[in-house]
């Protein structure tokens, strides 16, 4: 069994973001890491070839400093990576998936593909989505529990109110994994050296044929998120209390 894990080289989310300019970041100090969802798919595509055999390859799109994550997700069972590097902080989905696709296609035919349910920075929810139709494979998203039975999966899926729903799909198909599905793996030590001498295949994505600046969105303005205001102690009785609040609403908030 080939499986392919689409990673991603996010911020650590207890990172200090320090923007620069209109829409960037200084990403020279900030600590990055394997983006968490991506890690629940992962693990469950290491533990599927640890019980039937194959190979495990993970692929991302990023940056030449995505390097040290993909040597972190092959340290926790990956046996090659594939990076397709780019220079620019932002990628939208339509072409992140494109780059994907175009990976994929050179490395070959996979039996299974994962990612994570989104990523922790940009939160756009759509690359699964994209990279499926390009493929033209089936994709069911925020999944926590999967069993591989030959040429299909059958997956549950979390659907919110805490309601979950059962789907078969056939194989070759694309999981998006989500919290529950497992628990990912610490590397150890000897793992982590062992990473150090697998294979990572870098491509530029300007090899694929891909124009990096052809995106279909762009990314306009960062702004730091505003320190929020004490709390404020309303007075009176619950007539005054509630004239005041929706006061406060109305001229002061303006959310109303």
């Amino acid at each position: 069994m080939k499986i392919c894990v689409c990673i991603k080289h996010v911020p650590d989310t207890a990172a200090s973001i320090k923007l620069t300019g209109e829409n960037g970041f200084e990403d020279s100090e900030c600590k990055f890491v394997v983006n968490p969802y991506d890690e629940y798919g992962l693990e469950e595509a290491v533990s599927l070839v640890e019980k039937n055999g194959g190979e495990v390859v993970v692929l991302t799109v990023g940056k030449e400093a995505a390097t040290a994550t993909m040597r972190s997700a092959m340290a926790m069972g990956a046996h090659r990576a594939i990076h397709v590097k780019t220079g620019g902080q932002f990628l939208d989905s339509a072409l992140t998936s494109r780059a994907l696709k175009a990976a994929i296609d050179k490395d070959g035919a996979f039996d299974l593909i994962f990612t994570g349910k989104g990523s922790v920075d940009t939160e756009g929810f759509q690359t699964q989505y994209r990279l499926a139709a390009a493929l033209g494979l089936p994709v069911v998203n925020e999944v926590s529990r999967l069993t591989v039975d030959g040429t299909k999966a059958v997956v549950e899926r979390e659907t919110g109110s805490g309601e979950r729903e059962v789907l078969e799909m056939p194989l070759p198909g694309i999981i998006g994994a989500t919290k529950g599905l497992n628990e990912p793996r610490y590397p150890k030590f000897p793992d982590i050296m062992k990473a150090k001498k697998k294979p990572i295949d870098v491509i530029s994505i300007s090899d694929l044929g891909i124009d990096e600046a052809s995106g279909k969105s762009t990314l306009v303005k960062l702004e730091s998120v505003p320190e929020r205001s004490g709390a404020k102690m309303l007075q009176g009785s619950v007539k005054d209390q509630v004239t005041e609040l929706v006061r406060i609403l109305k001229e002061e908030e303006k959310v109303i």
